[in-house]
């Protein structure tokens, strides 16, 4: 079964094309290696919300993504909003992905308490936000990655929910 992917990088230096992408280079490869993911669209914005909701908007509606990954703007800068467009967009949190990555991420260094990511479905696409660093990326997704083929199965209505109720 293959997932529809979408992946979006909030940066303002990404989009003046000052910084290559290498974060989503690292997502690319750990949906097509892990979760056999299909990249339907992949998007680099500056950090704004209103554009980063735009895009997250027609990530899901017009592109029916079943999942969609954000990189950056995750953290305490003042221009960091990636965590408020999402919440603005999404129909239902889904807070266990972003508690589970921030956990993770505990365990290799204190700073992880600084992240603001969330995580959240609109309509049957899930929203999973990630840091901005290529490392940060590979740790967080990692964290979570054993669960994406059967959340995104429930989410689409591909299987059904087979949970122990806990």
């Amino acid at each position: 079964m293959r997932w529809k992917v979408a992946i979006l990088t909030a940066s303002d230096r990404g989009y003046r094309g000052e910084r290559e992408d290498t974060s989503a280079q690292v997502i690319r490869e750990l949906i097509e290696e892990e979760i056999n993911g299909e990249i339907i669209e992949y998007r680099v914005v500056p950090d704004e919300k209103d554009e980063i909701m735009a895009a997250l908007i027609e990530m899901t509606d017009y592109f029916k993504a079943d999942l969609i990954l954000t990189t950056g703007g995750t953290g305490l800068a003042v221009r960091d909003v990636t965590p408020e467009a999402t919440l603005e967009v999404i129909d239902r949190a889904a807070p266990g992905f972003a508690e589970a990555m921030r956990m993770i991420s505990m365990q290799k260094t204190p700073r992880a308490m600084l992240s603001r990511a969330v995580s959240g479905i609109r309509g049957r696409t899930l929203i999973l936000n990630l840091p901005g660093s290529p490392k940060g990326v590979s740790e967080n997704l990692l964290a979570v990655m054993d669960q994406l083929p059967h959340a995104l199965g429930i989410l689409t209505g591909r299987e059904g929910d087979h949970g122990d109720g806990a």
